[in-house]
Parts: structure tokens; C-alpha cells; sequence
């Protein structure tokens, strides 16, 4: 008899990326004391470079103090990877879930996030693929339309994966994305060449089809003013 497992989406919207970490510290800590949930968060970042914690700072490719110019941000990050570009029209998933529960390892869940978003991208016709050696994330032919970068504590994971919706590709011309060079950037957009749906409903298939890789039946939706009420009880 298959058991039945539950997972809690949080979808918060377009929020800041300090924001989205302290949110997922407190989680982290919830999920690990057993107060909560399995939990997916859910949203899209105002424009953010992030480094992981190789600190690769050779692979953005302009100064600092330019960042300002174009309305974007830089953050040091825990997770592992290299970096990265995370904006607009751009769907993020962060995973909270205890891996030791289900039996997964960093490996398999890894490709587990990458099979997510290749479901994704075939419900549109196209046909995308995991990286070769060093190349970790989501590839449309040499089109990189996927990133990853996870964190595991205590077998409790946090960070996650971004899908490119639509996002303003000129943004990765900034840096070395993901520390891969001479390879090109992509987007769901750019690959179908069709009107898409709303971002809403291809967030909401990219959090169906993490469901169905990760064996999750029952899904309990809550959004930012949910969560905002939560901490104001808590804190």
C-alpha cells in the first residue's frame, strides 16, 4: 500500500533574496525540530547575482559598483555551485524537506530536480536534457534554461533550482553563468516561441511536476499573507 505523503507550498510572490534566506533559516529550523512539513517555497527574485560558497568572484564580469547602474544585487550564499543570476519572470523553487524521510541521498535528489524541470520544459514540446560532467542544472542542447544549487544540513535541504520562464537574458552577459563559459543562456520563451501561459500557471506545472518526481500526493497551498501571520505569532 503506497503511503501517502504531504507537502506545504508556500507561494510568496517576487520577494528580495535576503528575505527568501532568512525564511528559509527559519524553516530549515522548523522542518528539522518536526514542527513543520515537507515544504516547497515557491516565487520569483528582484534582480540578484549569487555566488555559493566556492566564492567565485572571477566569474562576474563586471565591477561591483555597477551593479547599482543596472538594478541588480550580489549575495554570498551557502549552497553549492558557482554563480548565478536570479530575476524576473524567472520561477524559483526552494525545497525544505528532510531527504534522510524518503530515503534520498544528495545525488538522487539532485537529479530528482533536474528531472522536475525536464518534465517542465516537455509539456511544451521540447526536449531538454542534464548537463555533462561539471555541467549540473538543465541544458536545451548547449542552452543552459535551468540552474541548481542546493544546501543540505542534517539532511534537511534548502536553495533549490531556477526555471527561465522569460527573463531578460541580458542579465547573464554579466557573468560566467554557473562557471561554464562559451555556453549560452536560454528560456522557456525563447525555446517554444509561442505565447506562454501566465507565469503563475507555469509555476504552478513546475511545482506539479516537482510533486510527481518526489512522490508527494497531497499538496496544502498557502501564500505570503499566511506565512506573514504565522511569524507574527511565532516571533
Amino acid at each position: 500500500m503506497r503511503v501517502s505523503r504531504n507537502l506545504e507550498v508556500l507561494k510568496m510572490g517576487t520577494i528580495g533574496y535576503l528575505e527568501a534566506l532568512k525564511l528559509q533559516e527559519k524553516l530549515v529550523a522548523d522542518r528539522k525540530s518536526h514542527k513543520i512539513p515537507d515544504t516547497l517555497v515557491s516565487l520569483q527574485h528582484l534582480p540578484t547575482y549569487t555566488l555559493g560558497k566556492r566564492r567565485t568572484d572571477h566569474n562576474l564580469l563586471i565591477p561591483e559598483t555597477e551593479l547599482k547602474r543596472i538594478g541588480a544585487e550580489l549575495h554570498y550564499t551557502q549552497r553549492g555551485g558557482d554563480i548565478t543570476f536570479h530575476g524576473p519572470h524567472q520561477a524559483i523553487l526552494y525545497p525544505i524537506i528532510a531527504l534522510r524521510d524518503m530515503g534520498l541521498g544528495a545525488c538522487k535528489y539532485m537529479e530528482k530536480l533536474e528531472s522536475t524541470m525536464i518534465d517542465l520544459v516537455s509539456l511544451y514540446g521540447v526536449k531538454a536534457c542534464p548537463g555533462n560532467k561539471c555541467e549540473i542544472g538543465v541544458w536545451v542542447g548547449e542552452r543552459k534554461i535551468g540552474a541548481i544549487g542546493v544546501r543540505i544540513s542534517y539532511g534537511v535541504t534548502s536553495l533549490g533550482l531556477a526555471f527561465n520562464i522569460d527573463p531578460d537574458l541580458s542579465y547573464f552577459k554579466h557573468v560566467v553563468p554557473c562557471g561554464i563559459a562559451n555556453k549560452d543562456v536560454t528560456s522557456l520563451r525563447r525555446e517554444t516561441g509561442l505565447a506562454l501561459p501566465s507565469e503563475e500557471v507555469v509555476q504552478d506545472q513546475l511545482i506539479s511536476c516537482f510533486a510527481r518526481q518526489f512522490g508527494y500526493s497531497d499538496l496544502v497551498w498557502k501564500d505570503a499573507a499566511s506565512v506573514s501571520s504565522n511569524n507574527g505569532e511565532t516571533e
